[in-house]
């Protein structure tokens, strides 16, 4: 049996390992992506904030070796679902089932000003060329703004406030600076009514301007103002924007997408086509675009194949994710939430404190240890 996985994102790196760890030699696992290597999304923010390196987070995909995995580099150029067949610049791979992870992309372009007048720091490049620019940042007005959901990691915008904040104290430029977030929601994370009253509540006592239900039109780079969905403007020194996002162009050319994504069962991840599944951030299931719940929709993918195998039954997917968020001061908070179609999403808070910054550690180096063999603590 032949898998091939497109995208080593959380969901292809947890999907091919299940399969070795289980099958091994018995299957054929052809794991693509077009990217030398992983890094997870929270360490982002802590290269942006300087915390740690660039250099320090990067975990290349040579060090992910597993019996019956093979990794491609390369990038991919169209998709068959009906023939579960891929064209690549390194030839054409066909799989008895194709599992699709390859996530969100994002388009800046899609708001007009926003690189001209502003950053972005949710692709890898842009997060790491903030660096730079934060540690030169004398203070001033800074945005965070949110140009249209969905987005991935919903808490990313409000640790950045946050991390902002204590970042402009330790320059000694708070008092002189404003931190204003704007995002489409009513609360800052809508499935975890405690969460979010724990983050309003650190907005407020830090200063920080919350600005809910709208997004972010355009810039506007001459006069240094940011126009939101409601034409309110607000000025800004610092702008640092999350783009649209939109499923990768070569699948949206496989017509695998309805309303711009991928359409599965939310119990099995299947798609429309026959051993063919989606999971993640490229999928419209109808759980947040973070790294936890790809992770765990390729859980359920995998323990289906291997199930199949073996002639035995599955488990469904149950949703559920745990969400770890900065809430600075050195404090973590982690969210449990679950989402089950037709049904409201629950969350619960835990935290913020000292020691769930310990736990945000571990869960990041659990993967790595897992993934790629490695002993890692920049977390």
């Amino acid at each position: 049996m032949r898998v091939v996985v497109l995208g080593a994102g959380f969901a292809g790196l947890e999907l091919s390992s299940r399969l070795s760890e289980e099958l091994g030699d018995e299957t054929d696992v052809v794991l693509i992506d077009k990217t030398a290597g992983f890094v997870f999304g929270f360490s982002k923010l802590d290269v942006m904030f300087g915390r740690t390196t660039a250099d320090a987070v990067f975990h290349p995909y040579a060090d992910f070796v597993k019996p019956g995995v093979q990794f491609v580099q390369t990038a991919i150029t169209s998709i068959d679902a009906t023939n579960k067949r891929v064209e690549t610049d390194a030839g054409t791979f066909e799989g008895d089932i194709l599992v699709i992870g390859l996530g969100a992309d994002l388009d800046p372009a899609a708001t007009p000003g926003l690189l001209e007048g502003g950053y972005e720091f949710y692709t890898e490049a842009g997060a790491f060329a903030l660096r730079d620019v934060l540690a030169e940042f004398d203070g001033g007005r800074v945005v965070i703004g949110v140009t249209r959901p969905p987005f991935k990691c919903p808490p990313a915008p409000s640790e950045t406030a946050l991390m902002m904040h204590d970042l402009l104290v330790r320059k000694g430029v708070r008092d002189r600076s404003e931190i204003t977030l704007v995002m489409p929601f009513p609360v800052p994370i809508p499935p975890a009514p405690d969460a979010s009253q724990a983050l309003l509540t650190a907005f407020e006592e830090h200063g920080i301007t919350w600005m809910p239900e709208r997004g972010v039109r355009a810039l506007d780079p001459a006069r240094r103002v940011a126009i939101l969905t409601d034409d309110t403007e607000v000025p800004h020194d610092l702008f640092l924007g999350i783009p649209v996002h939109v499923a990768p162009p070569v699948v949206i050319e496989s017509g695998l997408t309805v309303d711009g994504w991928i359409p599965v069962d939310p119990a099995t991840l299947a798609t429309a086509y026959p051993d063919v599944y989606a999971v993640g951030d490229v999928t419209s299931v109808g759980t947040p675009k973070a790294g936890v719940f790809s992770e765990g929709q390729a859980k359920v993918v995998a323990d289906e194949i291997i199930a199949r195998h073996r002639g035995q039954d599955t488990a469904s997917y149950d949703g559920r994710g745990i969400c770890y968020f900065e809430f600075g001061d050195g404090k973590v908070g982690k969210v449990d939430v679950v989402f089950l179609p037709g049904q409201p999403p629950v969350g619960t808070l835990a935290g913020p404190s000292i020691d769930l910054a310990g736990d945000k550690a571990e869960f990041g180096a659990t993967r790595a240890r897992r993934w790629f063999g490695q002993e890692w603590s920049n977390f």
